[in-house]
């Protein structure tokens, strides 16, 4: 027969160890993981779909938003929406998003927010921006563009965070990694 007796204390720590798991397994429960940041998903969502997956003529395409490292990769990225880049134009800038969004700013996050993407949640921090130049812009009719297109990836942390697509010219344009359809 074993017998095992207990002081007050060791009652004591038991009970508060017994406290401790329980709140660890609710907040484990109850509290978003990291990636869930992008609603339970790898990647971030727009209008209830995720932003990897656009739906066109009823075909289902998968974007990887993850995995950026450097430059080449930033490339790949922008090759899954169609466009061809110069590699050689590759200019690498690290940027800060600001801590308060201006006028402008605002606009460029709705502009992310349209295609899925949030920079609010990087307020302050250091980002890679990769920039290239595009070989072969043809707008929604399929014309080609005669001035300078640039494309622009935003990755923290190996996740591409936001970016665009746009012209140089005074008169030029922007709009998110797909090429907008004409009505």
């Amino acid at each position: 027969m074993f017998i095992y007796s207990f002081k007050a204390s060791s009652i004591k720590f038991v009970g508060i160890v017994c406290i401790a798991l329980v709140a660890l397994i609710t907040l484990i429960a109850f509290v978003p993981a990291y990636s869930d940041a992008y609603n339970g998903t790898s990647e971030p969502t727009a209008g209830g779909t995720s932003a990897g997956t656009a739906n066109k003529n009823d075909t289902t395409v998968s974007y990887k938003y993850e995995k950026v490292k450097s430059a080449d990769d930033a490339a790949a990225f922008l090759r899954q929406f169609g466009w061809s880049v110069d590699a050689g134009s590759a200019e690498v800038t690290e940027v800060t998003i600001p801590a308060e969004f201006d006028k402008i700013f605002a606009g460029y996050n709705e502009l992310q927010k349209a295609q899925g993407l949030d920079l609010s949640g990087y307020k302050k921090k250091a980002v890679t921006r990769y920039t290239f130049t595009l070989t072969d812009y043809k707008d929604a009719e399929g014309k080609p563009y005669d001035g300078r297109v640039y494309a622009n990836v935003l990755v923290y942390r190996n996740r591409v965070i936001g970016g665009d697509v746009c012209s140089a010219d005074v008169s030029g344009f922007i709009h998110g990694f797909e090429l907008p359809r004409g009505e």
